[in-house]
């Protein structure tokens, strides 16, 4: 499998054509996956079309080295957590994948990167090693080539005085941050810039209480000035990005795409329209897992957009007695 086939992907049959191979691929060569299709009883040989994939339990990323190549391990990316949880780790054994994945999808959503200015008030991220945001953060603020480009931490009075230079010069500008500090800034800072682009990533990380999609864009809205805030669905066990221009709505690349389980039987897969389980394909994760079952539940609409509700409670995870391999 090359990047070639996997990032030229431009149709149905070409997407499904792909993932089956990626399939037959992971099954052979990821152990985990290997054992955990094992275990359902699933003769991977016989598995024809994408529906019929069974998805790995994100969890596995907590206690396993989900890999499908044996080549070395260039960087690792670790997921946030509270004290004492135990966090996600997702070995890629060639980071081009992502790097590829992450540029080709925001020129497919955005355009060309050079045109923008990007800042990032990433705080919770940048405080910690091992963050995929921060890596793809990072290379769009130099793909950019803007020297106005840069990383914010809790220095809000600069951000809000580089964004006012931005308005003024009138220059396609991208805000990426995280939400609680979003919020923060426009307590403190604001500015009615409706050009801005404003992009959550999700996430209070323990600093706020939680809140409803439609109370949150409410006050990012009124607070940057901006008729809709854009969101970005990411995590640290996928390589691609989802991304939403407003109203909680989101399109994948055309190498991604989700699908919904049944919340009482993970093997159960849904219809449009209806909530359930987010799975994920993902086929830029080539030398780890393509195939994930996340803990968010979600909608799926018949463009292939969709939304996300919410969170699997840990009393709600149905079937775990699948996921010992």
């Amino acid at each position: 499998m090359n990047k070639q086939q996997v990032f030229s992907i431009n149709n149905k049959q070409a997407f499904n054509d792909t993932a089956l191979q990626i399939f037959k691929y992971q099954a052979e060569n990821c152990k985990v996956y290997h054992d955990f299709i094992k275990g359902l009883r699933i003769d991977a040989t016989q598995v024809q079309t994408i529906r019929q994939i069974p998805f790995l339990p994100i969890e596995f990323f907590k206690s396993h080295e989900v890999l499908s190549s044996d080549k070395p391990v260039e960087v690792t990316f670790t997921s946030s957590g509270t004290t004492g949880t135990i966090t996600s780790s997702h070995l890629v054994t060639d980071v081009s994948w992502y790097t590829q994945s992450f540029r080709d999808a925001f020129r497919l959503f955005y355009g060309d990167i050079e045109q923008y200015t990007i800042l990032a008030l990433l705080p919770a991220y940048l405080e910690r090693e091992g963050s995929s945001l921060i890596y793809m953060a990072d290379d769009l603020i130099k793909q950019s080539k803007n020297a106005d480009s840069g990383f914010y931490l809790y220095n809000h009075q600069e951000l809000f005085i580089q964004l006012k230079k931005q308005q003024s010069i009138q220059k396609p500008t991208l805000l990426i941050g995280v939400t609680f500090a979003l919020l923060d800034f426009v307590e403190a800072y604001q500015i009615n810039f409706p050009e801005l682009i404003v992009m959550e990533t999700g996430g209070m990380k323990g600093r706020r209480k939680e809140m409803i999609r439609e109370e949150l864009h409410k006050q990012l809205c009124n607070g940057f000035g901006v008729k809709a805030i854009h969101s970005e669905y990411g995590m640290t066990e996928l390589l691609s990005q989802a991304y939403s221009k407003g109203e909680g709505i989101f399109d994948c690349p055309p190498w991604m795409k989700i699908i919904t389980r049944d919340t009482n039987d993970p093997l159960d897969l849904l219809q449009n329209n209806k909530a359930g389980g987010i799975n994920v394909i993902d086929l830029a994760n080539i030398n780890s897992c393509s195939f994930i079952a996340t803990q968010d539940l979600g909608k799926v609409y018949a463009d292939g957009s969709f939304e996300v509700l919410g969170r699997f409670d840990n009393s709600d995870i149905r079937g775990c007695n699948l996921l010992i391999a």
